[in-house]
């Protein structure tokens, strides 16, 4: 039976030898949000794919001289369906596919959150919200209270 590439089988000090580079480093990419290891516990666990995500990150910072806020950036610019490889008949049916114009996440109640329930695990959806109810609030903090009496 062929390893399914997605599943998470390397403790970080497998994955960090694999990839030579120190722990360290994988903790420091997962508290940027370039990676999200799977966890049993306090133990972080890396599959294939994640193996493989790292070593492009490390040859964009490495060899690109991309910043990783450059990554994180360029990585807010990518669709959703392409980041999370989406089969063409899912994305085909996607309201954030056929008009691009509005980002997936702005689309909760008509895009395939609705058809499909996927947004509400899609990273880059929970990101998305988490940055707009963190502005929501600094915006409810920031502005004086009226008072009409």
């Amino acid at each position: 039976m062929p390893l399914d590439n997605s599943e998470p089988i390397y403790p970080i000090s497998v994955a960090a030898k694999l990839l030579s580079v120190h722990p360290r480093t994988l903790r420091i990419y997962e508290e940027e949000g370039l990676i999200k290891p799977a966890r049993q516990g306090n133990k972080r666990y890396f599959s294939n794919n994640d193996i493989e995500w790292v070593t492009c990150l490390r040859t964009l910072i490495h060899e690109k001289g991309i910043s990783i806020p450059g990554i994180k950036m360029l990585l807010e610019l990518t669709p959703c369906w392409e980041i999370t490889k989406c089969p063409p008949e899912k994305r085909d049916c996607c309201s954030a596919y056929i008009d691009r114009s509005i980002p997936c996440w702005q689309r909760a109640g008509t895009a395939c959150a609705k058809d499909f329930g996927q947004c509400d695990n899609c990273e880059v959806y929970i990101r998305a919200m988490k940055q707009a109810k963190e502005l929501a609030a600094s915006d409810a903090c920031s502005k004086p209270s009226q008072n009409t009496g």
